[in-house]
């Protein structure tokens, strides 16, 4: 799913939403407000276009988007109708992994690495890097009540970040990298920019060297979290969480 949520156009040094991604919010808007309720039909592309006061071509890659984000359905002699349950909006449930452990309680990230590498598999599968160069690798243990809760592991490719988000590579030269995960600085940097996140969660075992970073035997049971972020449809950020038991729960939005 790739929900969008409304940001501000003409920021200064922030990169202004496609058309598309303008319309299709608006028209997520007009379904979430009432003007087209859930398990209505669309009105005709004609009649829509003229309604919205945009093109026809606009809006079939608008259609598209909501089509593919689950807003609407598509079926053949009946037309496009308003999903009766709508996708949650995902901006405003995008935190750091420090901000979700850390509710009300005292929360220190505390750095292990901050350097460059050469691109994974796992970084070359979510992020789309440069075919020759490195990619920016950050690891943290993240620390609730004084006690290890959740090993960070962050990859973002500042080629990428730098075209669409120059501001969140700024941050991950500044100060602020000794004491915050990557994904911090970059909603910071990202703040009403129209960013995503998708995850998959699996239960695995720590293993040797993430049991000795979290103080723990390598066959203790854990939950790994693979999360990606996204500016539109562009990955900015591909990240691994790995709680250990005991940890804080971990709220979780399931969207399907």
């Amino acid at each position: 799913m790739a929900d969008r949520q409304q940001g501000r156009e003409g920021a200064p040094g922030r990169p202004q939403r496609r058309p598309v991604v303008a319309l299709y919010e608006r028209m997520v808007e007009a379904i979430r407000g009432g003007a087209y309720p859930p398990g209505s039909t669309l009105p005709t592309e004609p009649r829509l276009a003229a309604e919205l006061g945009v093109s026809r071509p606009a809006l079939r890659e608008a259609l598209i988007l909501l089509q593919e984000d689950g807003v609407i359905t598509v079926r053949r002699g009946v037309g496009r109708t308003v999903n009766r349950h709508l996708p949650p909006r995902g901006f405003e449930f995008l935190k750091p992994v420090e901000a979700l452990l850390g509710e009300g309680r005292q929360v220190v990230t505390a750095p292990l690495a901050r350097t460059r590498e050469e691109p994974t598999d796992f970084s070359t599968q979510h992020l789309v890097l440069p075919a020759h160069g490195e990619v920016r690798f950050w690891e943290s243990v993240i620390e609730v009540g004084g006690l290890p809760a959740c090993l960070t592991q962050e990859w973002a490719a500042d080629e990428t970040v730098a075209e669409l988000l120059p501001a969140a590579v700024a941050a991950f030269d500044g100060p602020g990298a000794r004491t915050s995960s990557m994904l911090g600085l970059l909603l910071d940097a990202g703040r009403g920019l129209p960013l995503t996140g998708s995850s998959t969660i699996v239960a695995t075992t720590l293993g040797r060297q993430r049991g000795a970073q979290l103080g723990r035997s390598a066959d203790t049971p854990g939950v790994l979290v693979t999360q990606v972020v996204r500016l539109d449809r562009t990955p900015l950020l591909a990240a691994k969480h790995m709680l250990p038991p005991g940890a804080p729960a971990l709220p979780v939005w399931q969207a399907r």
